[in-house]
């Protein structure tokens, strides 16, 4: 079903409806993946802390319910706390993760049965509202924040996964196998302007928000995120260990962690390995490089003779279509995406070959903007002209400034639920854990 949009021209009812509809299917696809996240292991592994980078899983679990509790619950229905005590320990900001695993948190049990209980009363309180009247309300967005919310602690509890030292707890198959991708290797983007961010999206985040016009000169861009085969060969060129292709910070930050590959590889022999989910296996050429950082895929992208996109070019590459001049919710037009248009939501536990999804390829022949990998840009993290926080500051505003790299685009362990043409991912550049990738640019129309 293609999401209904405010401001279209149908009964509200209808609409109400089928929002209610699409919230339900949301918050309950949510819940199953994060019951399959926290029930493939022993109780040891729900209460570690596997990397300080990460927290408990356990503590993601009830924060998930806390959440919950906290908006649909306490703000959208108006009732009492159920358990107000706990609310400091599942406070993402009063308590970093390397601390978290001193709190006296939720046991396993314990967390199942409170997230339990309180999905219980909130689907009551989804059943009973009415989907206008208030911001937190209109089009159920209060409801589709929340499935968002779950789905990206999933996200986040799948990176603690990888992180996870032991035999293999999750499966799923492999993509399907793709002939290698022999298409033209960059695509045109044409100058000029086009509407970026949205303000008719109606579960967009604040930062997403508002649409506004940008006018972009005319670039070059890869066809497909760039392959484990061809950072390899940055690898063998010394790329490590040649200070003309990195930033002075990126420099230092290679030199002082002594990083020479991307996380989770190691070299045996005459090849790469590495780990993932518990499995060693060859690195597969044709995937897209996994798991570097910003400063990396700065420094391949100099290597290469190019550069990063900015977020705005990529956004173009992503939803401008030439032929009506107007700005998609994805690459392939404004349906929900299938999985022939994108390889999302824990489907699979891999990248997609490069090439693959030509169903979702942009209307210029931009192929796997959506999913496979996270894709950095070139940009800082910055509000939009108009931005206005909401619902709380703590989402966006507090991250905004140069500390803060944009991703785009998702990546194989992102529902579609949080993740359209529009959406904004950051991070610190130094960050490896995360399903990131990118892909490269080359300024001029010639």
């Amino acid at each position: 079903m293609t999401d209904p949009v405010i401001g279209t021209e149908t009964d509200s009812e209808i609409d109400s409806e089928a929002f209610r509809d699409r919230a339900l299917a949301s918050l309950v696809a949510a819940r199953d993946r994060t019951t399959l996240l926290t029930s493939c292991v022993e109780e040891p592994d729900l209460t570690a802390q596997h990397s300080p980078l990460m927290s408990p899983l356990v503590w993601d679990l009830a924060h998930i319910g806390n959440q919950e509790e906290l908006w649909l619950l306490r703000a959208v229905a108006g009732q009492e706390a159920i358990r107000p005590e706990i609310d400091s320990l599942y406070d993402a900001f009063e308590h970093p993760r390397a601390e978290r695993p001193t709190l006296p948190l939720l046991a396993p049990g314990e967390a199942r049965r409170y997230a339990a209980e309180v999905r219980g009363r909130a689907l009551d309180v989804l059943a009973g509202t009415a989907f206008h009247g208030t911001r937190l309300t209109e089009a159920g967005f209060a409801f589709g924040m929340i499935a968002q919310h779950e789905q990206q602690h999933d996200e986040t509890m799948l990176i603690t996964h990888q992180l996870r030292k032991g035999p293999q707890a999750l499966h799923a198959p492999d993509p399907e196998p793709v002939p290698l991708f022999t298409g033209p290797a960059e695509v045109l983007v044409p100058g000029g302007p086009f509407t970026m961010g949205t303000s008719t999206e109606p579960w967009a985040l604040d930062n997403e928000r508002p649409a506004h016009r940008r006018e972009v000169a005319s670039f070059w861009i890869d066809t497909t995120p760039v392959t484990n085969g061809a950072y390899q060969a940055f690898i063998e060129d010394g790329g490590y260990d040649d200070d003309r292709w990195w930033t002075a910070a990126g420099w230092a930050h290679i030199r002082r962690t002594a990083i020479k590959a991307p996380l989770f590889w190691h070299r045996d022999g005459g090849q790469w390995l590495r780990r993932r989910f518990g499995v060693t296996e060859v690195v597969p050429s044709d995937e897209p490089v996994l798991h570097v950082c910003w400063y990396e895929a700065d420094a391949y992208a100099r290597w290469a003779g190019r550069r990063l996109p900015t977020e705005t070019e990529w956004e173009k590459a992503a939803r401008f279509d030439p032929a009506t001049g107007r700005s998609t919710r994805y690459p392939w037009g404004d349906a929900d995406p299938t999985p022939e248009h994108a390889n999302l939501g824990q489907r699979h536990l891999r990248p997609a070959p490069a090439g693959s999804h030509p169903e979702g390829e942009s209307p210029l022949g931009v192929r796997q903007l959506i999913g496979d990998v996270w894709e950095w840009t070139a940009s800082d993290f910055q509000p939009y002209p108009g931005f206005r926080p909401f619902p709380y500051k703590e989402y966006s505003e507090v991250f905004f400034g140069p500390e803060h790299k944009v991703l785009r685009g998702g990546s194989f362990a992102v529902d579609q639920v949080a993740c359209r043409g529009t959406f904004r991912n950051w991070d610190l550049p130094i960050r490896r854990q995360i399903f990131s990738g990118f892909r490269t640019a080359r300024t001029g129309d010639v």
